[in-house]
């Protein structure tokens, strides 16, 4: 089958889904990755756990498509039907796969449960013949079933596990049916919605065709995945660079990273940017935080080695803590505010003398739901920069929910921060 168009169906087993219970994320991801290696989905279902209704799933899916990808229903439980109804779907009986078992003992004593029962050993049933994909992050083993030109993939539910499964075992499994590469790079953008992008691009995006383009919307920021496909990986980066330099022209302002897939699953990276931007140019940061109550300070700290640059985070609430803590005149939020250029200004200086930073950032605003007795609006925020004496204030409005407004403002204070060390370095 080398070289030919493979047709895909993804099932979701899981009566958790099907109530809401649970936001199914395995299908969004596994539609992305199949994607990358050229291969088209051409149906999502979602069943639940009832043995009937997934071997119906399974005939309707084999009636159109050569490929069937399962995530869920591989536990120990009696309502974990996936595997059974695959092994009768193609007559196969089962037998006892010691390795797996061996290392389901491994995990589950090392989890430090004591008791193993009897049903922790239908893990290890595996149906005859089939492929078994060792799991690196939990109890079930992943199966391919193959018969003719038919396949069955099956892998756990859990998101951490399919995907680890699916990067070690599925992906270089499904790149055997394929005699070209694909290869993939993530641009992010930041100050540009996605609408406005799709506007500026729409004549790459009407007239792709190797590279394809495909726009992922993110919290405050838009993901575009480029994806070549030819016969080496030398070549597809080629066709990648070119048709990046062609977007570059066009909304370069507006890019901050490029990247492989480790860039594209967050919802944002700019912490990640000015944290290498600090390290880097062995700049040192302080952070007075109002409105973001500690929230901009966390994101830097997500990156490892950022201790030589964070000399302090400060959350500084009430208006008390902002006088006594970093020095804002009392006349200042008696005459502007809280919420103010003024006050955000005197924050900014007050926390970069405190330890004498390079670089310093301060956020205030209202985040709702209600506005303060100043009738300032809910969404008003105020973002100050400092670096090397130099101070910018920045006035933004944000819509949306108390944590959206105090997401966005966290990292819209990254951004500036970014563009104001890109300034000077």
């Amino acid at each position: 089958m080398k070289g030919e168009i493979m047709r895909v169906e993804l099932i979701s087993v899981g009566t958790e889904i099907l109530l809401g219970d649970i936001v199914n994320t395995n299908t969004a991801y596994l539609s992305k990755e199949l994607a990358t290696l050229g291969i088209d989905v051409h149906r999502q279902t979602t069943v639940g756990d009832n043995r009937d209704r997934l071997l119906q799933t399974l005939s309707t899916a084999f009636c159109e498509n050569d490929t069937v990808i399962i995530t869920g229903g591989l536990g120990p439980t009696d309502d974990d039907i996936t595997k059974e109804c695959a092994a009768e779907y193609f007559n196969r009986d089962f037998y006892f796969h010691e390795y797996s078992w061996a290392k389901i003992l491994e995990r589950l004593t090392r989890s430090g449960r004591n008791l193993i029962t009897d049903n922790n050993k239908k893990q290890a049933m595996i149906p005859n013949g089939a492929i078994v994909l060792e799991n690196f992050c939990g109890t079930a083993p992943g199966i391919i079933i193959e018969e003719e030109n038919k396949r069955i993939i099956l892998m756990p539910g859990p998101p951490r596990e399919m995907k680890d499964m699916f990067k070690k075992s599925v992906r270089p499994y499904l790149e055997r049916f394929s005699s070209k590469k694909f290869i993939s790079k993530y641009i992010r953008f930041y100050g540009i919605g996605e609408s406005l992008l799709e506007t500026k691009i729409k004549y790459l995006m009407d007239n792709q065709t190797n590279p394809t383009l495909a726009l992922y919307a993110k919290t405050g920021e838009v993901l575009l995945r480029v994806t070549a496909s030819d016969d080496t990986v030398e070549l597809c980066e080629k066709l990648i660079n070119d048709k990046v330099l062609e977007i570059e022209k066009i909304v370069g302002e507006y890019i901050y990273l490029i990247g492989d897939d480790n860039i594209s699953e967050t919802q944002t990276e700019l912490h990640n940017v000015v944290a290498n931007l600090l390290i880097e140019n062995k700049l040192t940061i302080s952070v007075a935080e109002s409105l973001t109550g500690g929230q901009l300070s966390s994101m830097l700290v997500e990156k490892g080695g950022i201790s030589v640059s964070l000399l302090e985070g400060i959350v500084c609430y009430s208006n008390k803590s902002k006088i006594h803590a970093l020095g804002v005149k009392e006349e200042t939020l008696n005459q502007f505010g809280a919420v103010s250029e003024q006050t955000a200004k005197e924050m900014v200086i007050g926390v970069s003398r405190r330890l004498n930073s390079d670089v310093a950032v301060a956020t205030t605003g209202i985040a709702g739901p209600k506005s303060d007795d100043t009738n300032k609006p809910v969404g008003l925020v105020y973002i100050a920069v400092y670096y090397q004496g130099e101070v910018k204030v920045f006035e933004r409005i944000f819509t949306g929910s108390r944590e959206l407004i105090r997401t966005r403002s966290s990292i819209e204070a990254l951004n500036e921060v970014r563009k104001i060390i890109l300034e000077h370095i």
